[in-house]
């Protein structure tokens, strides 16, 4: 079964921290990508260089520990979302406009709307938003 992917998961599986439920959660999906492909919003992948970017720059992870990280991510089926610019800033802008999300939050919740899938996510503010607009939350 196909699922849109948020960044909040991908990050615990690259730190491994966050309490136990997370991370549970975030590698019960990782499971779940051996059967299904995750599909992502264009920002999926800013968001993720970014996090590893700023942990390098603090001194919390190497280079190499990053390169083989970013190995392991190109091995999974994670799919991006190609849709047109002008019209998906439309539709992000409306879906954080009617659930007061940022448009990095609401980027996933639109593909999730707009696809039909389930959202793979830890983020409180997201997940509450999903309920609201009648998207399920995977669980793997």
């Amino acid at each position: 079964m196909n699922f849109v992917l948020d960044s909040s998961i991908v990050m615990r599986w690259f730190f491994g921290d966050g309490d136990l439920s997370n991370r549970d959660y975030s590698f019960a999906v990782l499971d779940e990508l051996e059967r299904s492909r995750a599909i992502v919003p264009t920002i999926w992948s800013l968001e993720v260089a970014n996090v590893i970017a700023r942990a390098e720059a603090k001194g919390l992870v190497l280079e190499a520990r990053s390169a083989e990280f970013l190995e392991m991510l190109g091995g999974l089926e994670i799919i991006e979302d190609h849709v047109n610019g002008a019209s998906v800033l439309s539709r992000v802008l409306d879906t954080a406009r009617r659930y007061c999300l940022s448009a990095y939050d609401a980027a996933y919740l639109e593909v999730a709307l707009r696809t039909g899938l389930s959202l793979a996510t830890l983020d409180v503010e997201l997940k509450i938003a999903a309920q609201r607009a009648g998207v399920a939350i995977l669980v793997p």
